[in-house]
């Protein structure tokens, strides 16, 4: 499954109640499961045969279940059937069939007919509207939500084949995981729609669509392809089907075992609760990531779109052909499939350098495991919400971090090799980790069984401090590696884990191209050597390594005079996240970062300028006062101007598409951080034309544009913005328009748009987010904070239990201790039980923006002041005007 945006938050959802593991009393071989939706009356009924095999004497098998009514059940074991007595337990969530003798080992029938609610939370069998307010039924159910559409062993290690058969209202499309052997007109105007039998497969891969759909075809290989969109949007579907068709290519060719699945068809939902989910044969997606208008789209969310139909394709593999054991493994599924889904976008699309967005994933994760309250790759998980949890950026994107970097060290032919043995191996099974290990030890020769427990099996980033020096004309480096922490107190401490650590060293004086010498870091100390001296040495060389460097203050200094020339895209986003790093604890002063960002006045590149913007904006936001604002609006326009008047505002013919990425985040921070009155001009103007005339603004560029013209927009533009909005034709307009009623400031404006996410005029799994973007907002947060309080009931209510969640983790962005202590305060009488780690995450964050406040606020007035002084500073004086 790929959550919606999950570098922000994971949309998902979990019952209260804790879910037992089943008995060990008998397997599934085969269901056959009939649904009949009533979609007027939001019910489905349910015929159910399961075969299975009693692996010992028991009077009772225990199913999963929930929210279900059970309306016959029957038992045949030794050639004769009994009734079966049902009794539910909801707090444990399943059912106990009993019958009156004991059934023997060896093959047993149970039959259930039942019916169950075509719900409106997004999990199970639920009922959804596409924009036009027509309904349809569709079926979510990972993690623990199979149970709600079917009895079953709803726990990813019974696997099982699947016949499935959906009795649906005449003229409707269903969709499932087969191929469509049958369908039949059936009385009282419906259809009989059958499907193919599906291979072995976990009960959480079983899919259902029924409702209003045209498609896209094509194939790949000898495959059918559909692209699936509610009636009226299947212009919006091409893009996802050639992505598709080159995606099935090259993974046939690189697993070396053909698509296992015999069609496959991606089906874009308008009500989806998490971003996409790899039921086999049958991908469903929340539409923003699966439609798009290929002519007009950002480069960004095609990109996005890109990568997510990439990794649910990769699941088909990763987690459905071989399935972790149990949830606390959930990284086997999502970690390779994140990792693996650069891999076809690289190749389809060269110029759109997904390698450096790999590099900034990695910042992401480094950040969320730089926490206190992070976790282990490996996580254990029982219940629905401990399950849930796991879904984040540890073991999503630090998963597929270790992963690039694993495969950096043995080699990735090697690598490939053990993935394609290991994926042969367990084909239609299960598997853990060490199974894993195993195959790449043996492939590669090298201790990958010891090496991976250390960055798996443990919680933490690891920080390598750098001493350099030279001796007889040899650069001696001396690395101590610790685990890092933003806590300045927990990481003067130090603390016990010791990682294995591939390290790949390169001196400054090397050309970005030169190799770099490579060894395995196993101990608190270790002494790497450069054959010449030199000013500086790097030791993150491929930007594949999990982990911070603490460098020497003269080295940072003598990186930023040469930094373009000597490191590529992707290892200068990790330097510019360890000199952050350095900064947040107070190892090194801000005027050092500021220093380095002076090094990147000759960069092009959007992914590494995106870095240092956002950064640059998180100093305006937070670490600045009314004193030494301006000087530090100054300082960034002075930086930023030369660089946007070199890229211009008006894209050239022939250049790289990238560039409005690159356009839109510095028209964004000139408007903003700089407080250039011609960006702010240029923006008013660009958001007009915008809303005018879609095509007649890039996308790229009309969202930095509607946010910049919104933060000082008057009731007029926000009705504006609010008519796009509702009429939006593209998932993409839709987001956009949403995102920029976050930014108005007019408080009686902000209010309109807190209680419009509350309204029913909003889908329920958007408004979290809506709600979360106005939270962010420093110079609201005062007011969008009581508002989330007075209305938590209802937040909490938002397409189900997690939706809280996601509106927790966004106080992480307040930088206020009495803000700080109102969260704590209210949580502690309020509890989220989905969101427990999101909100000690949430005061972490809080904790360490107040104290590298505290600790660099001062150091940012003098350096600012230094600069304003010196000749450095010359023609800084005042803006344009």
């Amino acid at each position: 499954m790929k959550s919606f945006f999950w570098f922000v938050a994971v949309l998902s959802f979990a019952s209260p109640c804790a879910a037992d593991r089943l008995p060990q009393i008998a397997v599934p071989d085969n269901y056959r499961l009939t649904f009949t939706p009533d979609l007027a009356k939001d019910v489905f009924d349910g015929d159910e045969t399961i075969t299975v095999r009693l692996l010992k004497p028991s009077s009772e098998i225990v199913l999963n279940a929930v929210d279900i009514a059970f309306h016959n059940v029957t038992i045949e074991s030794g050639g004769s059937t009994e009734s079966a007595k049902v009794t539910v337990n909801q707090a444990k969530q399943n059912a106990t069939l009993a019958v009156g003798k004991s059934l023997a080992v060896g093959p047993a029938v149970i039959h259930a007919r039942y019916s169950g609610v075509l719900n409106d939370q997004m999990r199970g069998f639920y009922i959804g509207n596409d924009d036009h307010g027509r309904k349809y039924a569709a079926t979510q159910l990972e993690d623990t939500d199979a149970r709600r559409a079917f009895p079953s062993f709803d726990e990813p290690a019974y696997k099982a084949s699947f016949d499935i058969t959906v009795v649906a209202d005449k003229g409707l499309t269903v969709v499932s995981n087969g191929k469509v052997i049958s369908d039949i007109p059936s009385p009282g105007e419906k259809h009989t729609v059958q499907f193919a039998t599906s291979p072995r497969m976990s009960s959480y891969l079983v899919a259902i669509v029924v409702g209003n759909f045209e498609y896209v075809e094509g194939s790949a290989d000898g495959i059918p392809i559909r692209v699936y969109a509610s009636t009226g949007k299947k212009e919006l579907a091409t893009f996802a089907l050639a992505a598709a068709e080159y995606n099935l290519r090259f993974y046939n060719s690189y697993f070396g075992i053909k698509y296992p699945y015999g069609k496959l068809d991606l089906v874009g939902l308008a009500d989806f609760s998490a971003g996409a989910m790899e039921n086999t044969g049958c991908i469903t997606f929340r539409e923003i990531l699966l439609l798009l208008d290929e002519k007009h789209a950002a480069i960004s969310l095609k990109k996005t779109v890109a990568s997510v139909i990439a990794h649910e394709m990769a699941h088909q593999w990763f987690g459905d052909l071989v399935t972790m054991e149990w949830w606390d493994d959930k990284w086997l599924n999502e970690g390779f499939a994140t990792w693996m889904s650069s891999k076809p976008v690289a190749a389809w699309k060269p110029d759109w350098n997904v390698d450096i967005d790999n590099a900034n994933d990695t910042v992401n994760s480094i950040d969320l495991d730089s926490l206190i309250n992070t976790h282990p790759i490996h996580q254990p998980a029982d219940t629905p919400e401990q399950i849930l949890e796991l879904d984040d950026a540890i073991t999503y994107g630090k998963a597929a971090a270790v992963l690039r970097m694993l495969e950096s060290y043995v080699g990735p032919e090697t690598f490939r090799t053990g993935i394609n043995t290991y994926l042969k191996k367990y084909s239609y099974r299960n598997a853990a980790a060490a199974d894993f290990w195993a195959v790449q030890k043996e492939i590669s020769k090298k201790p990958v069984d010891k090496l991976m427990p250390t960055w798996v099996e443990q919680a933490g980033v690891p920080l390598l401090t750098v001493h350099a020096s030279c001796s007889q004309k040899t650069q001696v480096v001396s690395v101590e590696q610790q685990r890092y922490f933003y806590d300045r107190v927990r990481l003067q401490q130090g603390s016990p884990e010791l990682w294995q650590i591939p390290v790949c060293l390169r001196g400054g004086s090397s050309s970005v191209d030169s190799l770099a010498n490579c060894e395995l870091v196993s101990k608190k100390q270790a002494t790497l050597t450069l054959p010449s001296c030199t000013s500086w040495e790097f030791l993150n060389a491929g930007a594949m390594g999990f982990y911070h460097t603490a460098y020497e203050s003269e080295a940072v200094r003598s990186m930023a005079k040469d930094i373009e020339r000597a490191l590529k895209p992707a290892e200068r986003i990790m330097l510019l996240s360890d000199v952050w790093a350095s900064v947040m604890v107070n190892r090194e002063p801000i005027g050092d970062y500021l220093r380095l960002a002076e090094g990147f006045e000759s960069d092009r590149n959007d992914a590494v300028l995106g870095q240092l913007l956002a950064q640059l904006t998180y100093i305006s936001e937070r670490l600045t006062n009314d004193s030494d604002r301006k000087s530090y609006s100054l300082w960034v326009h002075h930086l930023l101007k030369p660089i946007a008047d070199d890229v211009g505002w008006v894209p050239k013919a022939g250049e790289r598409e990238s560039l409005n990425t690159l356009r839109a985040r510095l028209l964004f921070t000139l408007a903003h951080v700089a407080r250039d009155p011609q960006a702010q001009n240029l923006a008013r103007k660009l958001a007009d034309e915008a809303l005018t005339e879609q095509s007649s603004v890039n996308r790229e560029i009309a969202l930095s544009a509607l946010q910049v013209a919104a933060s000082g927009g008057d009731e007029v533009f926000y009705d504006r913005i609010a008519a796009d909005l509702k009429s939006a034709k593209t998932p993409e307009i839709y987001f956009r328009d949403l995102y920029a009623l976050a930014y108005f400031s007019d408080p009686k404006l902000v209010e309109r748009t807190l209680q419009f996410a509350l309204s029913r005029d909003m889908r329920s799994q958007d408004s979290p987010y809506l709600i979360s973007a106005v939270m962010q907002v420093p110079a609201v947060e005062t007011q969008a904070w009581p508002f989330v309080r007075d209305h938590w009931t209802g937040i909490e209510k938002l397409g189900g239990a997690f939706a809280g969640a996601t509106v927790v983790q966004a106080t992480g962005s307040f930088c206020d201790a009495s803000l700080r202590e109102q969260v704590k305060e209210f949580f502690t009488a309020h509890p989220a039980p989905a969101a427990e780690r999101s909100l000690k995450q949430s005061i972490e964050r809080m904790n360490y923006c107040i104290d590298v406040k505290t600790q660099q606020q001062n150091r940012l007035a003098s350096w600012l002041e230094h600069e304003q002084g010196s000749g450095a500073a010359e023609g800084r004086s005042a803006l344009p005007h």
